[in-house]
């Protein structure tokens, strides 16, 4: 990306940073340009739609589009790289989750450092459903992993690639249930759920927000939600502790950052903006079919991201890291 100076962006921060949220758009005239979102995905997956709900609504704010470029490749480590790499003076921002901002770090050898960018907002949080083929024997998760201890040598789950994040929501599950199945890695969770639909695979952790027009039409079969409270889109799905597995809890959190050395005048402005954004009627709306809960206000902040990234690390790489999962 060419450098550019980030006067006019900074012009925009110091004096917005101290106005009301009302005000943001008069004083974002004085921007050089949009905001660029990096996501990590191709457009339409789950990530991709929440930045273009977010994207739509913080134009209220900053007075400009910000314009979505879809940098795909390698679990998200290829737009990680390219967010690290650009001019930190907040025209270039990147949206990512739990898989790319957490688990990557401990998967890849990565030229950037996930803990380095500088936190915006965290934004949503969605727990994964256990699904499985429609014709698979097991009513509820009690029979699904007595099912698998039985037909061990022959389960299979699909995952959307080595690494990725319902590839370790499967080995978390393996260790907590001492089971054993094979994984199918395959080139996104798309491909993954037809293969489930038709019968190909038995069973997936899959984003909630990616599975649930399929639970609904009952396409596949569901036995529980990965968190403590079921999700108010589909409140018939048992959480995994109604369900005879307490403590299985895993959530697609996202969040949005900023380069490494970003100003802080810069990230408060930016982080006013998307937070006006998730306040938005129609957002919520959205983001709760979605089966995305939006934190509280003062849980969505630069300080609440940290430290809840910082938090999801430390559980999750020693999980990953004894299991010795890498990428291909």
């Amino acid at each position: 990306m060419p450098s550019m100076s980030r006067r006019p962006f900074l012009q925009f921060a110091l004096g917005a940073a101290t106005l009301p949220l009302a005000s943001l758009g008069a004083r974002a005239e004085t921007m050089a340009r949009p905001i660029t979102m990096i996501v990590p995905f191709a457009a339409g997956g789950p990530t991709d739609v929440l930045a273009r709900i977010v994207a739509e609504y913080m134009r209220n704010a900053v007075g400009h589009p910000v314009i979505i470029e879809n940098v795909t490749g390698a679990s998200g480590t290829v737009a990680g790289l390219r967010a690290s790499r650009a001019a930190p003076d907040g025209t270039t921002i990147t949206i990512g989750h739990w898989g790319t901002h957490c688990l990557n770090g401990a998967i890849y050898q990565l030229q950037y450092d996930v803990r380095e960018f500088a936190p915006i907002a965290l934004i949503a949080s969605g727990p994964q459903l256990i699904i499985g083929r429609p014709d698979l024997p097991a009513k509820n998760l009690k029979e699904l992993i007595a099912w698998l201890k039985t037909n061990g040598d022959k389960a299979t789950a699909g995952t959307a690639g080595p690494g990725s994040g319902a590839h370790v929501a499967g080995v978390f599950f393996q260790q907590l249930t001492a089971t054993d199945f094979s994984f199918v890695p395959y080139r996104g969770a798309g491909p993954a759920l037809n293969d489930l639909m038709a019968g190909h695979i038995d069973i997936m952790f899959d984003q909630a927000s990616n599975s649930l027009p399929q639970v609904k039409s009952g396409t596949v079969k569901s036995f529980a939600v990965t968190a403590s409270s079921r999700l108010a889109s589909a409140p018939d799905i048992p959480t995994v502790d109604e369900a005879g597995l307490p403590g299985l809890y895993i959530a697609y959190w996202h969040g949005i950052w900023a380069p490494k050395g970003t100003p802080a005048d810069i990230v408060s402005v930016l982080s006013k903006a998307v937070m006006a954004a998730l306040a938005e009627p129609a957002v919520r709306q959205r983001f709760a079919e979605l089966g995305q809960e939006i934190p509280p206000p003062d849980k969505q902040g630069p300080a609440a991201l940290r430290d809840h990234q910082t938090a999801e690390i430390e559980k999750w790489w020693p999980i990953v890291k004894s299991a010795n999962i890498k990428a291909d």
